[in-house]
């Protein structure tokens, strides 16, 4: 275990102090306890916390402004320590950490799981998971992703198998994660109940149904890397072109607010608890700063594409507001704005792109074999065909390096060898900063579950923050880790009978999904990851 280590709580107080903008306070709780009959739920990929803070004092996000009049706006959240799509929105909606939730990233490993093409399940065991894009049937055989919804149905060859009391079953999104989400409790115990929810991916997002496979009533199915057919390119390659997706879900949004579901086609009650996530801040931030992506200091100053985008996604969040005042719903909607992950770095003078170092290390000392990185392990070139071999152990890296070592047994060597390699030229890894460290053993474990499971990482590498373990001239910008602008993001509840305040107390996006039961009446504890991490629900809501 990296002596590194013992500097890691420290570093994550240090954090949050230094996030908390100085006029923060934190006010009295409220004197009446809210109640809802409604809960909107909107996460904006990117928003970091000094970006709302930001818009609010330039006055150029007046919906989010409005609704902050009658809010908690919390400035030290924090995202479960990775913050990955997956693990990011788990948490909003399970108030479990990965540990709980299962959820590290949309590709990752398990070393339970067989092949998809094994349906006996008598072949090896370990396979890379990959719930992206390509889970959708467009995505067979490496097809071309043509259709929004994704070609209507699962690609079987990203179905990965596993031996359930002696069966051999295919496991589906919604049976991978291992926890149960707060659409599946809100419609157990609701009499009438409907819930819903609109994403990027069409099919990889399944597992928000939770392992009943059944907690969405309406699921849009929307994939932002399908092709649009007016531009022969997929959503995300200008943020321009990205709003265009993102209406796709506001416009769902209005749909079910005006009792249709999110087709507009069909008539349905509104639901009781439902959202979106919108991505065009996130590739505004991704987009290389020389061409006005990303931010222009390290005090998070907005440059063009970035204060564009926040523009967007404050009218688009208007046009919401405004349809559930025209409807006589705002009255009661519990409105809830926040991120599944930030994006780093925001200050460009930290960037670091050297290459994957991390995965060469690892295959160079072979701790890892060369088809175990993800895309590489299959025989086709086309990413999740199913070809894939299985038991490789696999390396997933962006901003962060999640490594599942192919022989467990050699964990202490593999932490050793990248200990010796931390600086940053040649095979180094770019992570001998006070900021960095690598994390396996037994603090790992407590912190993201047992490796000797099967789904949890043997080694975290959190590498110096501005570092992106790759060489791509697309981007200057990632996300999935535990640096510092990855993980303090944007959180508002907004409620007509709040009070406005800021509070600076330390919260995690956890929390959302316990306070979200709580303001429908509910006990947060019929979350299973609230009950079994402790889980409280928000502070400065009446509740505490």
């Amino acid at each position: 275990m990296n002596l590194k280590l013992l500097a890691l709580p420290v570093i994550g107080a240090a954090l949050l102090a230094g996030c908390n903008n100085s006029d923060d306070t934190t006010t009295a709780p409220v004197a009446t306890t809210l109640s809802a009959a409604h809960v909107l739920l909107i996460s904006v990929d990117g928003l970091h916390q000094q970006d709302l803070a930001n818009c609010l004092a330039a006055k150029t996000c007046p919906n989010l402004a409005a609704l902050a009049q009658t809010g908690v706006n919390y400035s030290a959240a924090m995202t479960p320590g990775l913050s990955d799509s997956f693990p990011g929105l788990a948490a909003l909606v399970t108030g479990g950490s990965p540990k709980t939730a299962g959820m590290f990233y949309d590709v990752s490993y398990d070393r339970t799981l067989f092949a998809p093409s094994d349906t006996t399940c008598t072949g090896k065991q370990g396979w890379n998971v990959i719930f992206d894009e390509t889970t959708g049937i467009d995505g067979m055989n490496g097809g071309a992703l043509v259709h929004l919804d994704g070609g209507g149905a699962f690609n079987p060859q990203a179905i990965p198998h596993a031996l359930v009391g002696g069966q051999c079953v295919p496991v589906y999104p919604h049976n991978y994660i291992k926890t149960n989400t707060l659409f599946e409790v809100v419609k157990a115990n609701i009499v009438g109940a409907r819930t819903a929810w609109a994403d990027k991916h069409a099919w990889g997002y399944d597992w928000l149904n939770g392992p009943s496979g059944k907690g969405v009533d309406d699921l849009a199915r929307t994939e932002i890397n399908s092709i649009d057919a007016a531009t022969k390119t997929d959503y995300t390659d200008v943020y321009t072109h990205t709003e265009t997706f993102d209406n796709f879900h506001v416009q769902a949004i209005i749909n079910q607010i005006d009792g249709k579901d999110s087709t507009g086609a069909v008539n349905a009650n509104v639901p009781t608890v439902f959202g979106t996530n919108f991505q065009t801040l996130s590739v505004a931030q991704k987009a290389l700063n020389a061409k006005g992506g990303g931010y222009t200091d390290a005090n998070f100053t907005a440059g063009p594409q970035v204060a564009a985008a926040i523009t967007y996604v404050d009218a688009s969040i208007g046009k919401i507001i405004a349809e559930l005042k025209a409807k006589n719903l705002f009255a009661s909607t519990l409105i809830v704005v926040s991120a599944k992950h930030g994006q780093s770095p925001s200050d460009h003078s930290k960037l670091v792109k050297n290459g994957d170092t991390l995965t060469a290390l690892l295959q160079a000392n072979n701790y890892l074999d060369s088809t175990g990185k993800w895309g590489q392990n299959n025989n086709t070139n086309a990413l999740n065909d199913g070809t894939g071999l299985a038991g490789t152990g696999m390396v997933q890296t962006d901003d962060v390096g999640l490594i599942w070592l192919r022989d467990q047994t050699q964990l202490a060597a593999a932490v050793a060898t990248l200990n010796a390699n931390l600086g940053c030229t040649g095979t180094g890894i770019c992570a001998n900063g006070a900021q960095a460290y690598v994390l396996s053993g037994t603090q790992l474990a407590a912190q993201f579950g047992d490796p000797a499971a099967g789904r949890t990482p043997d080694i975290i590498v959190q590498p110096n923050p501005g570092v992106i373990y790759t060489g791509s001239t697309k981007k200057d910008a990632e996300h999935g880790g535990n640096a510092p602008d990855d993980s303090h993001v944007a959180l508002l509840v907004s409620f007509p009978t709040l009070q406005a305040q800021t509070n600076a107390t330390s919260v995690g996006t956890t929390q959302v999904a316990p306070t979200i039961l709580k303001a429908l009446s509910l006990d947060p504890n019929l979350l299973n990851s609230v009950k079994t991490e402790g889980t409280k629900v928000l502070p400065g809501l009446g509740y505490n």
